[in-house]
Protein backbone atom coordinates (compact mmCIF):
# COMPACT_ATOMS: atom_id res chain seq x y z
CA UNK A 1 0.00 0.00 0.00
CA UNK A 2 1.12 3.56 -0.72
CA UNK A 3 2.00 5.47 2.25
CA UNK A 4 -0.26 8.11 2.17
CA UNK A 5 0.39 9.76 5.51
CA UNK A 6 3.83 10.04 4.49
CA UNK A 7 3.60 12.09 1.25
CA UNK A 8 0.82 14.54 3.01
CA UNK A 9 3.53 15.15 5.42
CA UNK A 10 5.87 15.96 2.90
CA UNK A 11 3.31 17.94 0.85
CA UNK A 12 2.89 19.90 3.98
CA UNK A 13 6.70 20.69 4.85
CA UNK A 14 7.14 21.81 1.28
CA UNK A 15 3.81 24.15 1.07
CA UNK A 16 5.43 25.57 4.68
CA UNK A 17 8.54 26.19 3.55
CA UNK A 18 7.07 28.10 0.22
CA UNK A 19 5.55 30.38 2.29
CA UNK A 20 9.21 31.44 3.85
CA UNK A 21 9.45 32.24 -0.41
CA UNK A 22 6.38 34.01 -0.24
CA UNK A 23 7.48 36.01 2.77
CA UNK A 24 10.04 37.15 0.76
CA UNK A 25 8.02 38.63 -2.17
CA UNK A 26 6.20 40.39 0.66
CA UNK A 27 9.23 42.41 1.74
CA UNK A 28 9.47 43.23 -1.69
CA UNK A 29 6.29 44.43 -2.18
CA UNK A 30 6.42 46.19 1.05
CA UNK A 31 9.33 48.36 0.04
CA UNK A 32 8.06 49.21 -3.18
CA UNK A 33 4.60 50.08 -1.30
CA UNK A 34 2.92 48.47 -4.62
CA UNK A 35 -0.60 47.17 -4.35
CA UNK A 36 0.16 43.61 -4.51
CA UNK A 37 0.70 43.59 -0.30
CA UNK A 38 -2.66 41.97 0.49
CA UNK A 39 -2.11 39.50 -2.50
CA UNK A 40 0.90 38.11 -0.81
CA UNK A 41 -0.46 38.55 2.70
CA UNK A 42 -3.44 36.79 1.74
CA UNK A 43 -1.64 33.44 -0.31
CA UNK A 44 1.37 33.60 2.41
CA UNK A 45 -1.24 32.78 4.77
CA UNK A 46 -3.56 30.21 2.71
CA UNK A 47 -0.31 28.55 1.79
CA UNK A 48 1.15 28.50 5.47
CA UNK A 49 -2.34 26.92 6.82
CA UNK A 50 -2.68 24.56 4.52
CA UNK A 51 1.37 23.47 4.97
CA UNK A 52 -0.06 23.09 8.60
CA UNK A 53 -2.98 20.81 8.04
CA UNK A 54 -1.08 18.54 6.06
CA UNK A 55 1.82 18.17 8.33
CA UNK A 56 -0.58 17.30 11.02
CA UNK A 57 -2.13 14.81 9.29
CA UNK A 58 1.18 13.06 7.94
CA UNK A 59 3.18 13.83 11.75
CA UNK A 60 3.16 9.83 12.30
CA UNK A 61 3.79 8.70 9.32
CA UNK A 62 6.08 5.79 9.16
CA UNK A 63 8.85 7.06 7.21
CA UNK A 64 10.89 3.99 7.01
CA UNK A 65 7.77 2.34 5.04
CA UNK A 66 9.03 4.92 1.91
CA UNK A 67 9.90 3.94 -1.32
CA UNK A 68 10.38 4.81 -4.72
CA UNK A 69 6.36 4.97 -5.10
CA UNK A 70 5.86 7.36 -2.61
CA UNK A 71 9.19 9.86 -3.80
CA UNK A 72 7.89 9.90 -7.35
CA UNK A 73 4.07 10.98 -5.90
CA UNK A 74 5.35 13.41 -3.44
CA UNK A 75 7.59 15.42 -6.13
CA UNK A 76 4.80 15.04 -9.23
CA UNK A 77 2.12 16.27 -6.64
CA UNK A 78 4.79 19.52 -5.34
CA UNK A 79 5.00 20.80 -8.81
CA UNK A 80 1.24 20.57 -9.34
CA UNK A 81 0.20 21.47 -6.02
CA UNK A 82 2.77 24.57 -5.66
CA UNK A 83 2.05 25.58 -9.01
CA UNK A 84 -1.92 25.91 -7.86
CA UNK A 85 -0.73 28.07 -4.84
CA UNK A 86 1.95 30.17 -6.12
CA UNK A 87 -0.96 31.52 -8.68
CA UNK A 88 -2.49 32.72 -6.14
CA UNK A 89 -0.99 36.28 -6.07
CA UNK A 90 -1.77 36.48 -9.27
CA UNK A 91 -5.25 35.90 -9.15
CA UNK A 92 -5.82 37.44 -5.70
CA UNK A 93 -4.24 40.90 -7.07
CA UNK A 94 -6.63 40.75 -10.17
CA UNK A 95 -2.94 40.89 -12.73
CA UNK A 96 -4.09 37.78 -14.22
CA UNK A 97 -7.69 37.43 -15.53
CA UNK A 98 -8.43 33.72 -15.32
CA UNK A 99 -7.23 30.21 -13.46
CA UNK A 100 -6.03 29.15 -16.70
CA UNK A 101 -3.82 32.08 -17.01
CA UNK A 102 -2.40 32.46 -13.84
CA UNK A 103 -2.01 28.43 -13.18
CA UNK A 104 0.21 28.53 -17.05
CA UNK A 105 2.26 31.26 -15.71
CA UNK A 106 3.00 29.39 -12.35
CA UNK A 107 4.02 26.47 -13.75
CA UNK A 108 5.83 27.52 -17.05
CA UNK A 109 7.92 29.40 -13.64
CA UNK A 110 8.13 26.64 -11.30
CA UNK A 111 9.75 24.67 -14.10
CA UNK A 112 11.54 27.05 -15.61
CA UNK A 113 10.05 27.25 -18.88
CA UNK A 114 9.89 31.06 -19.04
CA UNK A 115 6.71 30.80 -21.41
CA UNK A 116 4.62 33.83 -20.48
CA UNK A 117 1.04 35.02 -20.72
CA UNK A 118 1.68 38.69 -19.52
CA UNK A 119 2.01 40.89 -22.08
CA UNK A 120 3.06 44.25 -20.62
CA UNK A 121 5.72 42.96 -17.25
CA UNK A 122 6.57 46.28 -16.97
CA UNK A 123 2.77 47.49 -15.58
CA UNK A 124 3.28 44.88 -12.73
CA UNK A 125 4.05 45.93 -9.23
CA UNK A 126 7.99 45.23 -8.20
CA UNK A 127 6.26 42.06 -5.64
CA UNK A 128 5.01 40.22 -8.16
CA UNK A 129 7.10 40.73 -11.11
CA UNK A 130 10.16 39.25 -7.90
CA UNK A 131 7.36 36.92 -7.18
CA UNK A 132 7.48 35.72 -10.81
CA UNK A 133 11.61 35.40 -10.41
CA UNK A 134 11.73 33.92 -7.92
CA UNK A 135 9.24 30.99 -8.86
CA UNK A 136 12.10 30.22 -11.68
CA UNK A 137 14.79 29.98 -8.90
CA UNK A 138 12.70 27.86 -6.66
CA UNK A 139 12.09 25.25 -9.43
CA UNK A 140 15.37 26.13 -10.94
CA UNK A 141 17.53 23.28 -8.88
CA UNK A 142 14.11 22.27 -7.02
CA UNK A 143 12.27 22.65 -4.67
CA UNK A 144 11.94 19.42 -3.85
CA UNK A 145 16.26 19.14 -3.49
CA UNK A 146 15.79 22.16 -0.92
CA UNK A 147 13.39 20.31 1.04
CA UNK A 148 15.94 17.22 1.33
CA UNK A 149 18.46 20.06 2.21
CA UNK A 150 16.60 20.54 5.41
CA UNK A 151 15.00 17.57 5.74
CA UNK A 152 16.83 17.08 9.45
CA UNK A 153 15.74 19.46 10.71
CA UNK A 154 11.49 17.76 10.54
CA UNK A 155 12.70 14.19 10.32
CA UNK A 156 12.48 11.74 7.63
CA UNK A 157 14.30 9.90 4.80
CA UNK A 158 15.04 11.74 1.19
CA UNK A 159 16.43 9.31 -1.20
CA UNK A 160 13.12 8.73 -2.87
CA UNK A 161 12.69 12.20 -3.51
CA UNK A 162 16.12 13.27 -4.52
CA UNK A 163 16.44 10.47 -6.99
CA UNK A 164 12.76 11.19 -8.49
CA UNK A 165 13.81 15.15 -9.23
CA UNK A 166 17.26 15.12 -9.79
CA UNK A 167 18.21 14.70 -14.01
CA UNK A 168 20.41 13.06 -15.87
CA UNK A 169 21.63 9.29 -16.46
CA UNK A 170 22.96 8.18 -13.02
CA UNK A 171 23.67 11.02 -10.08
CA UNK A 172 26.95 11.24 -8.88
CA UNK A 173 27.39 12.00 -4.90
CA UNK A 174 30.00 13.45 -3.60
CA UNK A 175 28.71 13.15 -0.23
CA UNK A 176 27.53 9.57 1.46
CA UNK A 177 23.96 11.17 2.67
CA UNK A 178 21.86 12.64 -0.36
CA UNK A 179 21.10 15.85 2.25
CA UNK A 180 24.68 16.80 2.42
CA UNK A 181 24.94 16.68 -1.40
CA UNK A 182 21.93 18.40 -1.53
CA UNK A 183 23.28 21.55 0.57
CA UNK A 184 26.30 21.66 -1.17
CA UNK A 185 24.43 21.58 -4.46
CA UNK A 186 22.32 24.79 -2.98
CA UNK A 187 25.49 26.50 -1.99
CA UNK A 188 26.76 26.64 -6.03
CA UNK A 189 23.36 27.74 -6.88
CA UNK A 190 23.17 30.88 -4.32
CA UNK A 191 26.98 31.20 -4.63
CA UNK A 192 26.51 31.81 -8.66
CA UNK A 193 23.44 33.79 -8.19
CA UNK A 194 25.16 36.32 -6.07
CA UNK A 195 27.84 36.48 -8.40
CA UNK A 196 26.33 37.20 -11.35
CA UNK A 197 23.86 39.87 -9.45
CA UNK A 198 26.79 41.67 -8.82
CA UNK A 199 28.47 41.51 -12.22
CA UNK A 200 24.78 42.85 -14.05
CA UNK A 201 24.59 45.32 -10.93
CA UNK A 202 28.27 46.31 -12.19
CA UNK A 203 26.70 46.94 -15.77
CA UNK A 204 23.71 48.93 -16.79
CA UNK A 205 21.30 47.00 -14.35
CA UNK A 206 20.03 48.17 -11.24
CA UNK A 207 20.32 46.28 -8.41
CA UNK A 208 15.80 44.99 -8.69
CA UNK A 209 16.72 44.35 -12.25
CA UNK A 210 20.23 42.80 -11.65
CA UNK A 211 18.79 40.34 -8.78
CA UNK A 212 15.84 39.14 -10.63
CA UNK A 213 17.51 38.31 -14.42
CA UNK A 214 20.31 36.69 -12.03
CA UNK A 215 17.59 34.59 -10.85
CA UNK A 216 16.31 33.73 -13.68
CA UNK A 217 19.44 32.58 -15.50
CA UNK A 218 20.92 30.85 -13.03
CA UNK A 219 17.66 28.81 -12.75
CA UNK A 220 17.74 28.75 -16.81
CA UNK A 221 14.13 30.15 -16.24
CA UNK A 222 14.15 33.44 -18.67
CA UNK A 223 11.41 36.12 -16.93
CA UNK A 224 12.36 38.68 -17.31
CA UNK A 225 11.84 42.09 -15.82
CA UNK A 226 11.12 44.53 -18.93
CA UNK A 227 8.84 44.25 -22.03
CA UNK A 228 11.57 43.56 -24.65
CA UNK A 229 13.56 41.50 -22.04
CA UNK A 230 17.41 41.64 -21.89
CA UNK A 231 17.24 43.34 -25.08
CA UNK A 232 16.22 46.45 -23.07
CA UNK A 233 19.45 47.44 -22.29
CA UNK A 234 20.89 46.92 -25.70
CA UNK A 235 24.25 45.85 -24.16
CA UNK A 236 26.98 43.93 -25.38
CA UNK A 237 28.56 43.45 -21.54
CA UNK A 238 25.16 42.21 -20.51
CA UNK A 239 25.29 39.40 -23.73
CA UNK A 240 28.69 38.60 -22.82
CA UNK A 241 27.80 38.22 -18.86
CA UNK A 242 24.66 36.18 -19.61
CA UNK A 243 26.22 34.12 -22.09
CA UNK A 244 28.99 32.67 -20.02
CA UNK A 245 26.83 32.16 -17.15
CA UNK A 246 23.71 30.39 -19.01
CA UNK A 247 26.46 28.05 -20.38
CA UNK A 248 27.55 27.53 -16.57
CA UNK A 249 24.03 26.98 -15.34
CA UNK A 250 23.62 24.12 -18.57
CA UNK A 251 26.58 22.26 -16.81
CA UNK A 252 26.23 19.37 -14.56
CA UNK A 253 25.67 21.01 -11.28
CA UNK A 254 28.13 18.51 -9.06
CA UNK A 255 31.49 19.20 -11.39
CA UNK A 256 30.35 23.27 -10.51
CA UNK A 257 31.24 22.10 -7.03
CA UNK A 258 34.62 20.17 -7.87
CA UNK A 259 35.52 23.34 -9.89
CA UNK A 260 34.74 25.48 -6.82
CA UNK A 261 36.78 23.73 -4.40
CA UNK A 262 39.42 23.35 -7.00
CA UNK A 263 39.10 20.06 -8.37
CA UNK A 264 39.63 21.45 -11.63
CA UNK A 265 41.02 18.59 -13.65
CA UNK A 266 37.75 16.17 -11.99
CA UNK A 267 35.44 18.69 -13.40
CA UNK A 268 36.83 19.15 -16.80
CA UNK A 269 37.63 15.14 -17.71
CA UNK A 270 34.26 14.90 -17.94
CA UNK A 271 32.60 13.10 -21.07
CA UNK A 272 29.29 14.77 -20.80
CA UNK A 273 30.52 17.87 -20.65
CA UNK A 274 32.86 17.35 -23.47
CA UNK A 275 30.15 16.58 -25.64
CA UNK A 276 28.11 19.93 -24.74
CA UNK A 277 30.75 21.90 -25.23
CA UNK A 278 30.96 20.78 -29.03
CA UNK A 279 27.65 20.38 -29.82
CA UNK A 280 27.16 24.45 -28.17
CA UNK A 281 30.23 25.51 -30.34
CA UNK A 282 29.37 23.59 -33.60
CA UNK A 283 25.69 25.44 -33.31
CA UNK A 284 27.41 28.85 -32.52
CA UNK A 285 29.42 28.34 -35.60
CA UNK A 286 26.37 27.62 -38.04
CA UNK A 287 23.92 30.36 -36.66
CA UNK A 288 26.85 32.49 -37.18
CA UNK A 289 27.65 31.21 -40.85
CA UNK A 290 24.21 31.67 -41.50
CA UNK A 291 23.31 35.32 -40.18
CA UNK A 292 26.31 35.93 -42.25
CA UNK A 293 24.70 34.28 -45.14
CA UNK A 294 21.37 36.13 -45.04
CA UNK A 295 22.82 39.39 -45.00
CA UNK A 296 21.48 39.77 -40.91
CA UNK A 297 24.63 41.66 -40.33
CA UNK A 298 28.50 42.54 -41.96
CA UNK A 299 30.18 41.92 -38.80
CA UNK A 300 31.32 39.00 -37.44
CA UNK A 301 31.96 39.99 -34.45
CA UNK A 302 28.17 40.82 -34.06
CA UNK A 303 26.97 37.63 -36.18
CA UNK A 304 29.48 36.05 -32.99
CA UNK A 305 27.33 37.63 -30.71
CA UNK A 306 24.04 37.35 -31.61
CA UNK A 307 24.93 33.48 -32.21
CA UNK A 308 26.30 32.93 -28.96
CA UNK A 309 23.79 34.40 -27.22
CA UNK A 310 21.11 33.24 -29.16
CA UNK A 311 21.78 29.69 -29.19
CA UNK A 312 23.10 29.87 -25.69
CA UNK A 313 19.25 31.07 -24.45
CA UNK A 314 18.04 27.94 -26.44
CA UNK A 315 20.37 25.28 -25.56
CA UNK A 316 20.44 25.89 -22.01
CA UNK A 317 16.70 26.14 -22.04
CA UNK A 318 16.43 29.68 -20.64
CA UNK A 319 15.01 31.43 -23.33
CA UNK A 320 15.26 35.14 -22.81
CA UNK A 321 13.68 36.50 -25.41
CA UNK A 322 12.51 38.69 -27.91
CA UNK A 323 16.16 40.01 -27.80
CA UNK A 324 16.87 39.28 -31.30
CA UNK A 325 13.71 37.81 -33.20
CA UNK A 326 14.84 34.52 -34.70
CA UNK A 327 11.76 34.24 -36.60
CA UNK A 328 13.20 36.55 -39.23
CA UNK A 329 16.05 34.06 -39.50
CA UNK A 330 14.27 32.06 -41.96
CA UNK A 331 13.49 28.39 -42.01
CA UNK A 332 16.98 26.63 -41.60
CA UNK A 333 17.36 28.91 -38.45
CA UNK A 334 14.18 27.71 -37.20
CA UNK A 335 15.30 23.89 -37.72
CA UNK A 336 18.27 24.43 -36.02
CA UNK A 337 16.32 26.02 -33.22
CA UNK A 338 14.42 22.71 -32.86
CA UNK A 339 17.40 20.49 -32.89
CA UNK A 340 18.99 23.08 -29.92
CA UNK A 341 15.65 22.74 -27.98
CA UNK A 342 15.43 19.27 -27.93
CA UNK A 343 19.48 18.47 -27.16
CA UNK A 344 19.56 21.15 -24.02
CA UNK A 345 22.18 21.15 -21.00
CA UNK A 346 23.72 18.69 -18.91
CA UNK A 347 21.91 15.81 -16.80
CA UNK A 348 22.30 17.50 -13.15
CA UNK A 349 21.91 21.06 -14.46
CA UNK A 350 18.86 23.66 -14.29
CA UNK A 351 18.29 22.99 -18.07
CA UNK A 352 15.88 21.03 -19.67
CA UNK A 353 15.65 19.07 -22.51
CA UNK A 354 16.94 15.48 -24.07
CA UNK A 355 20.24 16.38 -22.24
CA UNK A 356 24.14 15.70 -23.81
CA UNK A 357 25.07 12.71 -21.62
CA UNK A 358 21.85 11.19 -23.57
CA UNK A 359 22.74 12.17 -27.23
CA UNK A 360 25.93 10.79 -26.34
CA UNK A 361 25.17 7.14 -25.30
CA UNK A 362 22.43 7.12 -28.63
CA UNK A 363 24.80 8.22 -30.85
CA UNK A 364 27.71 6.03 -29.66
CA UNK A 365 25.02 3.13 -29.58
CA UNK A 366 24.26 4.11 -33.10
CA UNK A 367 28.14 3.46 -34.09
CA UNK A 368 28.65 0.71 -31.81
CA UNK A 369 25.37 -0.94 -33.75
CA UNK A 370 27.15 -0.32 -37.39
CA UNK A 371 30.37 -1.90 -35.81
CA UNK A 372 27.79 -5.02 -35.20
CA UNK A 373 26.46 -5.31 -38.26
CA UNK A 374 30.32 -6.44 -39.71
CA UNK A 375 31.08 -8.37 -36.51
CA UNK A 376 28.06 -9.97 -35.05
CA UNK A 377 29.68 -11.65 -33.00
CA UNK A 378 31.41 -8.75 -30.97
CA UNK A 379 30.13 -7.28 -27.63
CA UNK A 380 31.15 -3.19 -28.01
CA UNK A 381 29.52 -1.57 -24.98
CA UNK A 382 28.54 1.94 -24.79
CA UNK A 383 31.09 3.81 -22.70
CA UNK A 384 31.24 6.69 -21.02
CA UNK A 385 34.22 8.51 -19.02
CA UNK A 386 36.14 5.47 -19.30
CA UNK A 387 33.42 3.25 -17.98
CA UNK A 388 31.06 1.02 -19.48
CA UNK A 389 27.34 1.82 -19.52
CA UNK A 390 25.29 -1.33 -18.51
CA UNK A 391 22.73 -2.13 -21.00
CA UNK A 392 19.72 -1.44 -18.77
CA UNK A 393 20.88 2.11 -18.85
CA UNK A 394 21.19 2.17 -22.08
CA UNK A 395 18.05 1.14 -22.87
CA UNK A 396 16.58 3.61 -20.08
CA UNK A 397 18.34 6.32 -22.54
CA UNK A 398 16.58 4.95 -25.74
CA UNK A 399 13.22 4.35 -23.79
CA UNK A 400 13.44 8.27 -22.64
CA UNK A 401 14.44 9.38 -26.05
CA UNK A 402 11.35 7.49 -27.82
CA UNK A 403 8.93 8.76 -25.06
CA UNK A 404 10.45 12.06 -25.55
CA UNK A 405 10.08 12.66 -29.01
CA UNK A 406 6.80 11.26 -28.82
CA UNK A 407 4.97 13.24 -26.44
CA UNK A 408 6.57 16.31 -28.81
CA UNK A 409 4.50 14.93 -31.46
CA UNK A 410 1.44 14.06 -29.66
CA UNK A 411 1.50 17.79 -27.96
CA UNK A 412 2.14 18.70 -31.40
CA UNK A 413 -1.24 17.71 -32.56
CA UNK A 414 -2.99 18.13 -30.06
CA UNK A 415 -2.20 21.75 -29.77
CA UNK A 416 -3.03 21.14 -33.97
CA UNK A 417 -6.70 20.14 -32.87
CA UNK A 418 -7.04 23.80 -31.03
CA UNK A 419 -6.84 25.48 -34.01
CA UNK A 420 -3.08 26.06 -33.47
CA UNK A 421 -0.62 26.19 -37.24
CA UNK A 422 1.31 23.33 -38.23
CA UNK A 423 4.69 25.37 -37.59
CA UNK A 424 3.56 27.08 -34.22
CA UNK A 425 2.10 23.96 -32.64
CA UNK A 426 5.51 22.52 -33.00
CA UNK A 427 7.32 25.09 -31.66
CA UNK A 428 4.71 25.45 -28.70
CA UNK A 429 5.03 21.52 -27.90
CA UNK A 430 8.71 21.32 -27.55
CA UNK A 431 8.94 24.26 -25.84
CA UNK A 432 7.03 23.22 -23.23
CA UNK A 433 8.21 19.31 -22.85
CA UNK A 434 11.69 21.11 -23.16
CA UNK A 435 11.42 23.85 -20.96
CA UNK A 436 12.51 26.62 -23.42
CA UNK A 437 10.35 29.32 -23.62
CA UNK A 438 10.20 30.38 -27.19
CA UNK A 439 8.54 28.62 -29.81
CA UNK A 440 8.50 29.10 -33.35
CA UNK A 441 6.68 31.04 -35.94
CA UNK A 442 4.31 33.81 -33.86
CA UNK A 443 5.66 32.46 -30.57
CA UNK A 444 9.34 33.27 -30.74
CA UNK A 445 8.63 36.17 -28.19
CA UNK A 446 7.48 33.35 -25.46
CA UNK A 447 4.11 34.88 -24.93
CA UNK A 448 0.89 32.08 -25.44
CA UNK A 449 -2.25 34.53 -24.10
CA UNK A 450 -3.49 34.08 -27.74
CA UNK A 451 -4.17 30.72 -27.32
CA UNK A 452 -6.84 28.52 -25.81
CA UNK A 453 -7.53 27.83 -22.03
CA UNK A 454 -7.68 24.00 -23.43
CA UNK A 455 -4.22 24.45 -25.14
CA UNK A 456 -2.88 26.87 -21.72
CA UNK A 457 -4.00 23.51 -19.39
CA UNK A 458 -2.40 21.00 -21.79
CA UNK A 459 1.03 22.73 -22.06
CA UNK A 460 0.97 23.40 -18.47
CA UNK A 461 1.26 19.44 -17.97
CA UNK A 462 3.82 19.10 -20.67
CA UNK A 463 5.79 21.81 -18.87
CA UNK A 464 5.88 19.69 -15.68
CA UNK A 465 6.44 16.04 -17.51
CA UNK A 466 9.48 17.90 -19.20
CA UNK A 467 10.92 18.95 -16.35
CA UNK A 468 10.68 15.76 -13.76
CA UNK A 469 11.84 13.91 -16.91
CA UNK A 470 8.94 12.03 -18.23
CA UNK A 471 8.63 9.18 -16.29
CA UNK A 472 8.26 10.52 -12.77
CA UNK A 473 4.96 11.94 -14.10
CA UNK A 474 3.81 9.39 -17.08
CA UNK A 475 4.27 6.67 -14.77
CA UNK A 476 1.31 7.75 -12.25
CA UNK A 477 -1.14 7.09 -15.26
CA UNK A 478 0.15 3.26 -15.46
CA UNK A 479 -2.29 1.52 -13.37
CA UNK A 480 0.44 -1.33 -12.20
CA UNK A 481 1.59 1.92 -10.25
CA UNK A 482 -1.59 1.74 -7.78
CA UNK A 483 -1.37 -1.71 -7.16
CA UNK A 484 0.06 -3.24 -4.10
Amino acid sequence: MLNIKYIVKMLGMMFILETFFMLIALLVALFYRGNDVVPFLQTSGITFVVGIIFYAIGFKANENNAGRREGMLTVSLTWFLLSALGMLPFLLGGYVNNVADAYFETMSGFTTTGASIIKDVEALPHGIVFWRSLLQWQGGIGMVVFTVALLPIFGGGATQMFNAQTTGISHERFRPRVTQVAKRLWSVYVGLTIILAILLWAGPMDLFDAINHALTTISTGGYSTKNASVGYWDSDYVYIILTIFMFISSCNMTLIYYLFNGNIKKAFKDEELHWFFWIFVIFVVLTTGWLLYIGDTSSIGVALRKASFQVSTLISSTGFCPTDDFATWGTPFSFLAILIMIICGCGGSTAGGLKAGRVAVLVKNLFNEFKKQTHPQAVIPVRMNGAAIPNDVVNRVLAFSFAYILLFFIGGLLLMLQGISFEDSLGASITAISNCGPGLGKFTNGNFSEITDVAKWLLSFMMAVGRLEIFTVLTLLVPGFWKQ
